[in-house]
């Protein structure tokens, strides 16, 4: 990962990063590979206070582009949307695997309580 651009932003308690990253021979980065990567990059920084946004990757071109935000404590953090928190949850929770999970199966109704539910439906007739 190449570092493109560091700029510190003291009223939202964060560093943002430009990076970019070459991958040529290899598969395009994972999330958590970045985020990683960008961690490592800021001295002092934590894993679970950073938060990628903005990749990009041509096709045909094994180059990344995105920017990485890292904030000094995690109550700077709550400015990020909740979209951005979503998608790094599975990063940033280690018991968290990042394999989504399969939906839980919805419980049927009876062919009886079908029945009671249509009945009680009362229409304007």
């Amino acid at each position: 990962m190449e570092i493109i651009e560091r700029k510190e932003n003291p009223l939202l308690n964060r560093v943002e990063i430009s990076f970019r990253w070459n991958h040529s021979k290899e598969a395009t980065p994972k999330l958590s590979d970045i985020v990683a990567a960008a961690a490592k990059a800021e001295p002092g920084s934590k894993k679970e206070l950073t938060f990628v946004k903005n990749v990009n990757t041509r096709f045909g071109r094994p180059q990344t582009t995105g920017i990485a935000v890292i904030y000094g404590d995690a109550e700077s953090a709550t400015v990020e949307p909740d979209y951005v928190h979503n998608r790094h949850e599975a990063i940033h929770s280690p018991g968290i695997s990042e394999e989504p999970t399969a939906p839980e199966p919805v419980a049927e109704q009876s062919s009886e309580e079908e029945v009671e539910a249509d009945s009680d439906e009362g229409g304007d007739e």
